[in-house]
């Protein structure tokens, strides 16, 4: 089996980049030079999936700020700043993106502090690289143990439906929800897995089922509409999905359409799992009623591959994400262990409010 693809990652001072845009017909690699190239990649989908934007977010103002030219240390930061609010502009939903974003804010202030202004500015800009760096080796090291954590959730010939892309491609490397598939199958499973295709952007087409072949692992396409008949022919066990924004009550944002399956599971007792990281987990939420969900370029459904699908000037409705209810999710697997029902005590004591 082969390795699970490495998503982002930093070489010779720049951000290198799976082009999902490309897949599954291309593999190639993006090379970011500016931190404006990273933020096109965010926005365009060259790199989409909580996780990977999040470590794209850091990666970006790490490179962002190698490249501030500021005569004083106090320009350096309202240069610092303005570069991160350019990345929280980018994609509303995902909570990663705002926790990287977050995360290296802390650390440029806990630098700033640290290092004596005669020693100029190139030590800050080394330690936001390899924070960023460690931001991504983290995000590989935490799928990792999220899928060790799920993959007991998985029975041995188990037929597991799953939406979006929430792999390799989706994190830094590894996967959450396919995290959790992979473990199961390196431990030796007999699974089969069920891609929806995901529309309109059919991530699970392009890349999941792109995945889930390079390692072998056995898989058949399905399109969106076609979940609940499997079900009611009995030929689905399980669905395990990502997540990109998690409320404080356990409701979860993820890829449009994950509601109706989320319904459709609960309709035929069919469990229903969430695999995401805690940087997923946004405690400032109580519930996803508060969670903004990004609407997109009418194109996007308009359009496949280029060629245009429905008529010109017709109305569309694009929303990139829906909120399932925490009620109809029947666990939530993360690098700290699988929570469980009451999601507002699991999450409240596993990860206090900040």
């Amino acid at each position: 089996m082969q390795k699970a693809v490495r998503t982002i990652f930093w070489k010779d001072d720049a951000v290198v980049m799976i082009d999902q845009k490309a897949l599954p017909l291309v593999e190639r690699y993006v090379t970011c030079t500016d931190h404006r190239e990273v933020i096109a990649a965010i926005n365009d989908l060259t790199i989409r999936g909580a996780p990977a934007i999040g470590v794209a977010a850091a990666m970006g103002i790490a490179l962002g700020a190698q490249r501030i030219k500021a005569d004083t240390r106090e320009t350096f930061r309202a240069d610092f700043e303005e570069i991160c609010a350019q990345f929280a502009a980018t994609r509303p939903t995902a909570r990663n993106l705002f926790w990287a974003i977050e995360r290296m804010k802390r650390r440029f202030d806990s630098l700033f502090v640290s290092f004596p202004p005669q020693e100029g500015l190139h030590p800050l800009q080394k330690a936001l690289v390899d924070e960023a760096i460690h931001i991504c080796e983290e995000d590989i090291a935490i799928n990792r143990r999220l899928g060790a954590n799920g993959r007991y959730l998985i029975p041995d010939g188990a037929r597991i439906l799953t939406h979006c892309n929430a792999g390799a491609l989706a994190t830094a490397g590894y996967g959450t929800a396919l995290g959790v598939i992979r473990a199961a199958y390196e431990g030796g499973g007999k699974i089969h897995v069920f891609v929806d295709e995901t529309r309109p952007v059919l991530q699970g087409a392009r890349l999941t089922a792109w995945e889930l072949m390079r390692e072998n692992i056995p898989c058949t396409l399905i399109t969106d509409s076609m979940a609940g008949f499997l079900m009611r022919q009995g030929r689905v066990d399980l669905i395990i999905v990502g997540a990109d924004r998690i409320a404080a009550n356990g409701d979860a944002a993820n890829k449009i359409g994950t509601y109706a399956l989320a319904v459709l599971a609960r309709a035929h007792g069919i469990p229903f799992h969430i695999a995401a990281p805690l940087s997923t987990i946004d405690p400032a939420l109580s519930d996803g009623t508060a969670i903004v969900i990004e609407e997109r370029s009418p194109e996007e459904v308009t359009r496949v591959g280029g060629a245009r699908t429905a008529p010109e000037g017709i109305a569309v409705y694009n929303p990139a994400f829906d909120v399932t209810p925490h009620t109809l999710i029947t666990a939530i697997i993360t690098e700290a262990g699988v929570l469980r029902p009451p999601y507002a005590e699991a999450i409240r004591n596993l990860r206090p409010s900040e």
